[in-house]
């Protein structure tokens, strides 16, 4: 247990939060790239590397680029002792589930994607009945479970660090401005969940559309001296028509403290004018922007948000075999609840399969997001 502990990922050579929104709109490869049989080579543990390679649109690019990560994570392991077995789920849940059927039958001893919820469900079924764990992409947590574990950037996490840094600044009673959307789902259940655990009041959540954004502001805005801040999970895509509903209404960053999620690390969400000198959370940028450096050195062209993920995923597996062997990838190793710090900071996995991260806070300002609160660098005991 304890080796897995003392594993550090970050920026090791020998080293909002975004979803698939988030991502290039470039076509992907339409054709999955040949493989020839792997020989075993003595030695090395054979993991399963299921990618949605060949799906359209932005879930292929995704897939691409995590690829390349994962490559990359075996190149600047020193001595590495995994073997990947590329396959492609062509982005379905069928796909995803005969992906790992050969992954399995070719003697992968762990699981790393995929990235799409409906194929991460299906290959946790397929490793299950094998009693092979899985690292996967998705920010679904409804597709987490023991044994399926998600490495990706949960928005639960984004929240719960927001609300409490908001309180260890006074903040005692929060209003809520939320999208109708998945992601705004999510967040609404999270918010609701992180308040009341730490007694904050919520005077008003509203959630809105395009056609319904001026009269969801509006209700905010009646609320009045009841609030001291405003939460506002929206991305780049809506915030521009946000900040402009909120200063229609008389509502000021002086007035109501704006509190926010990963997806405002975006330059559209950083210029708006109605949220600066707000807060919101985020993994620190210093060991993505150093993998991102290395990445373009290697392949020539930027890694997507999530590629860092799949370094992350497989330098954990190979640190955890070269120290454990195969009970490396045991439940109770997996979930040890110390954590371990990647590419993106502290992490650890739950033992309902979800993940835990250590977030920074950063404040908006002049277009820009400084950090006023760092990153934990180890979890508080009892956490």
């Amino acid at each position: 247990m304890a080796a897995f502990a003392a594993i550090g990922l970050a920026g090791c050579n020998t080293s909002g939060l975004p979803g698939l929104d988030s991502l290039s709109s470039n076509p992907a490869p339409q054709t999955a790239p040949q493989q020839a049989e792997i020989p075993v080579i003595p030695g090395k543990v054979r993991v399963g590397l299921i990618l949605p390679l060949t799906a359209p649109g932005n879930a292929g690019v995704a897939g691409a680029a995590l690829k390349n990560a994962a490559d990359m994570a075996i190149a600047e392991f020193n001595g590495s002792k995994v073997q990947l077995l590329v396959k492609d789920d062509r982005g379905t849940p069928d796909g995803a589930r005969e992906a790992a059927q050969q992954a399995l039958a070719e003697g992968a001893e762990i699981i790393v994607g995929p990235l799409l919820a409906p194929s991460v469900q299906a290959v946790g079924q397929v490793a299950r009945g094998a009693n092979r764990s899985v690292i996967a992409f998705s920010t679904d947590a409804t597709v987490a479970s023991r044994g399926v574990y998600l490495l990706s950037f949960m928005p639960e996490s984004d929240v719960d660090r927001i609300v409490e840094f908001a309180v260890s600044r006074g903040k005692k009673s929060i209003a809520a401005l939320i999208p109708n959307s998945a992601y705004g789902n999510v967040v609404a259940a999270a918010f609701q969940e992180a308040a009341a655990r730490r007694n904050v009041r919520v005077p008003a959540l509203e959630r809105y559309d395009r056609g319904t954004l001026d009269g969801a502001v509006r209700r905010i805005a009646a609320v009045g001296d009841q609030a001291d801040a405003l939460f506002v999970p929206e991305s780049g895509d809506g915030m521009a028509a946000v900040g402009q509903a909120l200063t229609t209404a008389g509502i000021s960053s002086q007035r109501l403290q704006p509190l926010g999620t990963g997806v405002w690390d975006d330059p559209r969400v950083l210029s708006v004018k109605a949220i600066q000198g707000g807060w919101f959370s985020a993994p620190e940028k210093a060991g993505f922007n150093a993998f991102a450096s290395r990445y373009r050195a290697r392949f020539g062209t930027e890694p997507t948000r999530i590629a860092s993920l799949a370094y992350d995923a497989v330098f954990l597996v190979d640190a955890l075999y070269g120290k454990l062997g195969s009970q490396g990838f045991s439940d109770a190793t997996l979930t040890n609840p110390e954590g371990i710090v990647g590419t993106d900071g502290l992490f650890r996995f739950r033992q309902d399969g979800t993940n835990q991260r250590g977030l920074a806070v950063l404040q908006v300002g002049g277009g820009s997001a400084q950090t006023i609160s760092p990153a934990p660098r180890a979890f508080s005991p009892g956490t």
